[in-house]
């Protein structure tokens, strides 16, 4: 003979209350459960033995994501610095070749009794050739080009 009895069901309200936390659902749309709170000095110390980030000027606690977000901030403008330098210092390098070489012609120029030769022609560049300005001008990357050029048709 069979046991005709209704199954169990289990109440929610004999288990107990069902409680949510707030902070499992916080965490899962990305946020933290802990509240946000930065500390705006930029001087950190750290403790091996305690595992602990705290600020020197306040004496906060830091969490450790806010003391490495803060380095890898620190480093990444540091390198952002260094390569606006090495732009600046190729700028500055390339300016300089050319006011070495119009100071090396004008200091020819200005013996009044030499003038400076073409390197390819060797032929005499007067002043006077440049008086009304440079008339006739070559791209750069053709005249690298034909300087390259005429560097395999010369004999060795």
């Amino acid at each position: 003979m069979k046991d005709r009895s209704p199954p169990i069901i289990p109440q929610e309200y004999l288990s107990g209350v069902k409680v949510v936390d707030i902070g499992d659902v916080r965490v899962a749309r990305g946020l933290t459960r802990r509240s946000v709170s930065s500390c705006p000095h930029q001087y950190m110390l750290y403790d091996t033995n305690e595992r602990r980030i705290w600020c020197a000027s306040c004496e906060t606690e830091v969490d450790a994501f806010y003391a490495f977000k803060n380095l890898v901030e620190h480093f990444d403008a540091a390198e952002k610095d260094i390569d606006r330098r090495k732009t600046a210092l190729g700028e500055a390098e390339a300016f300089q070749v050319r006011s070495l070489a119009a100071k090396a012609i004008d200091d020819v120029w200005r013996r009044r009794k030499r003038v400076p030769a073409c390197p390819h022609c060797k032929q005499g560049l007067f002043p006077e050739d440049f008086a009304r300005g440079v008339k006739t001008t070559l791209g750069r990357e053709y005249a690298e080009a034909q300087r390259a050029r005429s560097r395999k048709d010369a004999p060795t």
